[in-house]
């Protein structure tokens, strides 16, 4: 009987995995990875069997059923199974899911944490998600659930946290910035889109949640963190009206 060890990939550069997770990914018989986890991260696993079972919002994805099942199966025929997780596991990452499904069926689990996209936006931003004085508590949320799922109540949070970090955001985030300022937020708080954060192709996006709400959302090939905060006024990031984002990325 093996061991299933549930892996933080990071946010996306492969030399921001720990050194743990490295170690595992060279020792592993068979990785099942998610869908935007990096070629070069998967890479380190050079002597593994790779298997996608990755969640993309609006496409064909695999189902956490058949992922519970894979993972006990391989359990029983390898000694190091790796579940690579984009970001941190135990974060919007359906890691419970896993690890009471390989409890069940008697299946030895291991976490490995990981650095999670909000962190890694902070860095590439060089804005501090908390600061004194102005932030002393930060949100990680999403208003986005699956279907037969009831909505998140994610709002309230939202509003009352200094800062937010809104997680699978971007195709809502307009919507997001109208339930915000609806909900009592400054309509000038500055609002920051992170595309492919720690990556070669990282894109910053600095606005409002007013400009956010009243103009087209730019187009993201990546993955989107979306984070909300007065610790942003004067982030890192590139200052263009959303529609001008827009028609430079069409």
């Amino acid at each position: 009987m093996g061991k299933v060890y549930l892996v933080g990939a990071g946010p996306g550069a492969a030399d921001l995995i720990t050194l743990r997770a490295a170690r595992l990914l060279e020792a592993a018989d068979v990785v099942f990875h998610d869908a935007l986890v990096h070629p070069d991260t998967l890479a380190i696993a050079a002597h593994a069997r790779l298997v996608d079972v990755g969640k993309r919002f609006g496409r064909i994805s695999t189902e956490q059923r058949f992922i519970n099942r894979a993972l006990a199966e391989a359990a029983r025929n390898h000694a190091v199974v790796v579940r690579l997780k984009g970001g941190d596991p135990m974060l919007f990452g359906r890691a419970q899911e896993e690890i009471d499904a390989l409890a069940e069926a008697g299946i030895e689990c291991e976490v490995v944490p990981g650095v999670t996209a909000a962190v890694a936006a902070a860095a590439a931003l060089r804005v501090s998600l908390t600061r004194r004085g102005i932030a002393r508590n930060v949100a990680f949320v999403t208003a986005r659930h699956g279907p037969g799922e009831p909505e998140a109540e994610w709002l309230a949070v939202a509003r009352a946290a200094d800062t937010v970090a809104l997680y699978m955001a971007s195709g809502q985030a307009a919507e997001i910035a109208a339930q915000l300022v609806s909900a009592g937020r400054a309509a000038d708080t500055p609002a920051v889109l992170v595309e492919n954060a720690s990556l070669p192709g990282e894109r910053r996006l600095a606005t409002t949640l007013a400009a956010l709400r009243d103009q087209p959302v730019p187009r993201f090939a990546g993955p989107v963190l979306l984070a909300v905060g007065e610790v942003f006024r004067d982030a890192d990031a590139e200052i263009l009206p959303i529609e001008q984002a827009r028609q430079k990325t069409a």
